[in-house]
């Protein structure tokens, strides 16, 4: 049985109240490998703990929610933005040598969050996973749905969005080049997170607020019975 912290049984943010931000100020870099416009923003923050937005201008709004999350958690930030084809190559490497520096040492953790690419407002919140078995999937999916409902039921107008987690629920939608071919097979545990529009514009604050407690939780959830 999973049970939820009392300030989330409250409807109030865990993070908010018990994580200590980690790291210095956000800081741009600029790399050799990527050409003119191109920029990984990062942060440093707990260690072995980062989120991501590898598309931050083209997932709409992701780099927003990134950086939200990161200031709720403590976790670590890495944000690339402008990149162009040309160059997709070098920036992804160049991306992942980021994570690796914004983790300080061994990456336990990576939370990575794209876009929805259907053009619907809802749907479903998508989890691709790494490191996760089935059992836990089932866990982290339950956990995610009582965040959901705890934080909607004191909030406004904001669609209460099904979840579904991977190898639960088939992934649905992957970003291309992401998957465990791609930054997700570093982490020891990962999960891409794929939002449909409306969570990213309209209900961004509910839905970074949600993401960020779930997480929050998610790292310290036990994996046996």
């Amino acid at each position: 049985m999973i049970r939820l912290s009392a300030p989330i049984r409250r409807s109030a943010s865990v993070a908010s109240g018990i994580v200590i931000l980690y790291g210095c100020a956000t800081q741009p870099v600029a790399s050799p490998e990527l050409t003119a416009g191109d920029r990984i923003t990062t942060r440093p923050g707990r260690p072995g703990f980062v989120v991501g937005a590898p598309h931050g201008d083209r997932d709409v709004a992701t780099d927003e929610i990134a950086a939200e999350i990161a200031r709720r958690t403590g976790f670590g930030l890495v944000v690339a933005s402008g990149v162009s084809t040309p160059s997709a190559r070098q920036a992804s490497a160049a991306y992942e040598r980021r994570v690796l520096e914004a983790a300080q040492g061994p990456l336990r953790f990576y939370a990575e969050l794209h876009r929805d690419g259907r053009t619907g407002c809802a749907g479903q919140i998508a989890i691709t996973t790494v490191g996760i078995d089935r059992e836990f999937a089932l866990r982290l999916r339950t956990l995610a749905e009582l965040v959901r409902d705890a934080h909607l039921r004191s909030g406004g107008p904001t669609e209460r969005l099904d979840v579904q987690v991977e190898p639960v629920d088939a992934a649905t939608d992957r970003a291309p080049g992401a998957g465990r071919a791609g930054i997700l097979r570093l982490p020891e545990r990962g999960l891409q997170i794929d939002l449909p529009r409306c969570p990213r514009r309209e209900w961004r604050d509910a839905y970074a607020a949600i993401l960020a407690d779930f997480l929050t939780q998610a790292v310290v959830l036990p994996v046996g019975r």
